[in-house]
């Protein structure tokens, strides 16, 4: 069997990508999008039609509502191609609003609805603010399933784990970025700190009893995906999808539920001040939050401009 193939004994694959037709190629169950993924799509001459449609068709209306309306199209024609769940996104320039995200969050599920999309298919990606982790604390009692992205630290994990969230998406190569410049180390995969954050995160879990899904995001080489067989989810771009596919390299588990519930490890709890702390006193997840906030919204104006422009 092929990498891809025996990963998928054992952990739920899902591509990282707004192009819809790679999908096609490798078969996930889900899929995950986000700003600057759209607008990569939208540069190629095949998605521009999707732009020019939704414009056209909705003329007049602010680029917020256009931008939504483009996102929900595209999660829409992903939906024709894979079984399972789309990820989209909350405009990132609400990371720190919490009634607006809540706000935009039911818009977007609106828009699904009205495309005659279930909202049991799709996941709405917050930012693991502590403003969109109560955001999507709420939306998940009004039955809204959320995923929370920009995830960098134990505390942001626990913190959405105990808002009873969905699923969050740990960034495994932005952690191992920072790392990798700072220390001046090319990290193997079973030291990587992006790898090692996702395996407390999910060892935390499924110790105790956490019902929210962990899966790993943000790969920079297939090593990295190998290390996290057995992660509930693993959302992976074509590029890697197409090495995993290439490759014949063994896979084996590397997470297990049942060795989770077997280690010693000590139950934490974080409120406000305490997540606010913590947060700050990693100055990579603080780093990287900001970071990562800061590029989606550039993208998400960037995104405007070309509807304004179209």
């Amino acid at each position: 069997m092929t990498a891809l193939e025996q990963l998928r004994q054992h952990t739920t694959v899902v591509a990282d990508t707004g192009d819809f037709l790679a999908m096609r190629a490798f078969a996930p169950r889900d899929a995950t999008t986000n700003p600057s993924l759209i607008l990569k799509a939208v540069a190629r001459e095949e998605y521009r039609g999707l732009l020019a449609e939704v414009v056209a068709a909705h003329r007049g209306e602010p680029a917020e509502m256009l931008a939504d309306r483009l996102i929900v199209r595209f999660g829409g024609e992903i939906l024709k191609i894979i079984p399972g769940r789309v990820s989209t996104e909350v405009d990132a320039r609400l990371s720190f609003d919490t009634e607006g995200t809540v706000a935009r969050a039911r818009r977007l599920i609106e828009l699904y609805r009205d495309a005659g999309v279930d909202r049991r298919r799709v996941l709405i990606k917050v930012a693991a603010t502590w403003e969109g982790i109560r955001a999507a604390e709420r939306l998940e009692n009004d039955g809204i399933a959320c995923n929370l992205t920009l995830l960098f630290s134990f505390a942001q994990a626990v913190a959405c784990a105990d808002a009873g969230v969905t699923l969050v998406s740990p960034f495994v190569g932005r952690i191992y970025d920072w790392y990798r410049q700072r220390e001046r180390v090319d990290y193997l995969p079973e030291n990587d700190p992006g790898v090692l954050s996702v395996r407390r995160i999910y060892q935390y879990f499924k110790k105790f009893g956490y019902p929210t899904e962990v899966m790993g995001a943000s790969f920079r080489n297939i090593g990295q995906v190998i290390a996290l067989a057995g992660c509930d989810l693993l959302t992976i771009s074509p590029e890697l999808l197409g090495e995993l596919q290439a490759s014949s390299a063994p896979v084996r588990r590397r997470l297990d539920p049942a060795q989770a519930q077997a280690m010693a490890i000590e139950r934490v709890r974080f409120d406000e001040k305490h997540f606010r702390f913590e947060l700050n006193e990693d100055p990579m997840a603080s780093e990287k939050l900001a970071e990562g906030i800061r590029l989606f919204v550039a993208d998400a104006r960037k995104l405007d401009a070309l509807i304004a422009s179209a």
